[in-house]
């Protein structure tokens, strides 16, 4: 019968998941999250045995044995304003009890004020939003295409002949999806998935005089590249190059594009990452992770040239710049952009920087400490991941870039100095003893 049948249900439900309620947030069992995970949960990450996070608060993090963690990953660059924001709680429980989601048939406030806000603080004069980094570059390649072909109209050529291919940068990484992964450097990445999509060349990071030789007028539409490498290995572009490259790119007619979904929004110190360099705008910029904080969000900035070619019907996104998350990020935005916020990142920053350049000074592996604002890596000449294992052990989150020799730290824009010094006296103690 129904009941019967609902009965059987409920109860295998409660062998399941457990029965009954939870008296603390922190009671859950790992070893069966992990297990429903482990049957469950398709295995493209890799977490093995590691730590079940159940809380976090600013730059703490807390696994269901209670012990806590100095998060010096945020999500990998996302969570600019750390754990459990009271900013962010408030904004998010306000928008849910208002509105949630509508679909982009109608307008809503929380988008159409987060676009004035990013684009009267930037190089743009349009908004597409999204819901991940690697949308965010799928969209720019889309509209760097049908820049391509309505300029070759305008010139009286054939749209089919138009500019089509694309230029990215050795070590780059802009994303999994298909266009974004024929973009990115790893062949580690792209090659199970081949062949990618056609058309793009890789050339070496913050070499110009190769770059020239790569961008090529009536062929190439689009130049993409990160003004701070992060998951390649966390090296920040000299000024040389990337006013290069807008130059290079405004011989060839092709739309200069920054990946800032890492290096953005504050990480470097500037609101933007490629504000560090003057003279050296993009045409077009994909921006994401820190953006609400940890909720999925993501954006394409662009010129009104490039946004003028796009018609209704060209793109488009089911969840895309809902009222939740746009509320979100006009939080995040409101605080991170304030000036004295950012004076903090880099500071701290340039602590986080001389103090890991001190105490791993005579480290016979150390290679080089490099960063920008709270996007640092430390290289060695040695595989990072026994370093990773030793700081989480003594309870501090990192992660690794680059080829796996390079310790990337990106804590929580909110770091303070006492935190940085603890993190990086934990850096020490475990480098000396894990890397020899």
């Amino acid at each position: 019968t129904t009941t019967t049948t609902t009965t059987m249900t409920r109860a295998f439900l409660r062998g399941v998941f457990g029965g009954g309620k939870r008296g603390k947030r922190d009671l859950v069992d790992a070893d069966e999250v992990r297990k429903n995970e482990r049957e469950c949960v398709l295995q493209t990450y890799g977490r093995g045995e590691t730590e079940v996070m159940v809380r976090g608060k600013g730059c703490a993090l807390f696994d269901a044995s209670g012990k806590e963690f100095l998060d010096f990953t945020s999500g990998i660059a996302v969570n600019c304003l750390g754990h459990a924001d009271e900013g962010v709680a408030r904004v998010i429980a306000e928008q849910a009890r208002t509105l949630t989601h509508t679909s982009n048939l109608y307008h809503t406030e929380p988008g159409a004020t987060l676009a004035r806000k990013l684009t009267a603080t930037s190089f743009a004069d349009r908004v597409f939003f999204c819901n991940s980094g690697t949308e965010a570059n799928e969209g720019a390649l889309k509209f760097a295409r049908k820049y391509a072909k309505t300029r070759a109209q305008a010139l009286g050529k054939n749209a089919d002949d138009a500019a089509w291919e694309t230029v990215s940068f050795e070590n780059g990484f802009h994303g999994r999806t298909f266009g974004a992964l024929s973009l990115t450097w790893k062949e580690g990445y792209r090659a199970p998935f081949a062949p990618g999509l056609p058309g793009n060349t890789f050339t070496p990071y913050g070499d110009l005089e190769k770059a020239r030789q790569v961008i090529v007028k009536g062929r190439t539409c689009a130049v993409f590249v990160e003004p701070v490498q992060g998951e390649g290995g966390i090296y920040p572009a000299d000024a040389e190059f990337l006013r290069g490259l807008r130059a290079i790119c405004d011989e060839a007619d092709a739309l200069l594009v920054y990946d800032e979904v890492q290096c953005g929004l504050g990480r470097t110190g500037k609101l933007w990452g490629h504000q560090l360099i003057k003279d050296a705008e993009p045409d077009m910029m994909s921006v994401a992770k820190p953006l609400a904080n940890g909720l999925p969000i993501g954006a394409v900035l662009m010129k009104e040239k490039v946004a003028a070619v796009m018609a209704a019907g060209d793109h488009g996104s089911t969840f895309a710049g809902g009222p939740l998350v746009c509320a979100v990020a006009n939080e995040v935005f409101d605080r991170v952009s304030d000036p004295a916020f950012l004076a903090n990142v880099t500071e701290r920053g340039n602590e986080l920087k001389s103090s890991l350049t001190e105490k791993l000074a005579g480290h016979p592996r150390l290679r080089e400490v490099r960063g920008a604002g709270l996007l640092v890596g430390v290289q060695f000449d040695c595989p990072a991941a026994p370093l990773v294992a030793a700081c989480r052990a003594r309870g501090l989150l990192t992660i690794t870039a680059g080829k796996g020799d390079i310790l990337r730290l990106v804590p929580p824009l909110i770091v303070s100095s006492a935190q940085v010094q603890k993190a990086t006296d934990i850096v020490k103690e475990c480098a000396f003893e894990a890397l020899r």
